[in-house]
């Protein structure tokens, strides 16, 4: 299998609290809550870089979708990483995020592998991490 990831769905609880969040709050472009005409249909799509798309979709679609129950969420089963330019940058990305209506579970601060990080949940739950790292090629 050629990796080849180009959309990454996460289940919320309320869609339109988790388009905001994410259109409003964070400023990822969008065009909106689509497919609300099917059952089980409705969907939130954001551009995060070129070949990469976010999705939004509600749990009780997903887990229809899936034919899996509709499970208790855990912030830990994984983190979707941010990476940006610098230490300010960090700095920069949790304040917005914080603004936003996220929740920082972890301030940024110094890695003990010589980045920068903070973590944030979004309504949802669902941990991000804003990174700088220094051994990555430049981000600018």
């Amino acid at each position: 299998m050629k990796p080849r990831v180009t959309v990454m769905t996460i289940g919320v609880d309320d869609l339109e609290v988790a388009v905001r969040f994410y259109r409003d709050g964070l400023g990822f472009p969008t065009d909106g809550v689509i497919g609300q005409e099917f059952e089980h249909g409705a969907v939130a799509f954001f551009d995060l870089q070129p070949g990469l798309k976010l999705a939004l979709w509600p749990r009780a679609s997903l887990s229809h979708d899936s034919g899996l129950p509709v499970d208790k969420p855990s912030a830990t089963e994984f983190t979707l990483g941010h990476n940006v330019a610098s230490k300010s940058e960090v700095d920069a990305v949790m304040a917005l995020a914080s603004d936003a209506g996220a929740v920082v579970v972890k301030p940024a601060q110094e890695t003990f592998w010589g980045g920068y990080a903070g973590y944030f949940q979004d309504p949802d739950r669902h941990l991000w991490e804003v990174v700088w790292n220094p051994h990555w090629p430049s981000l600018d």
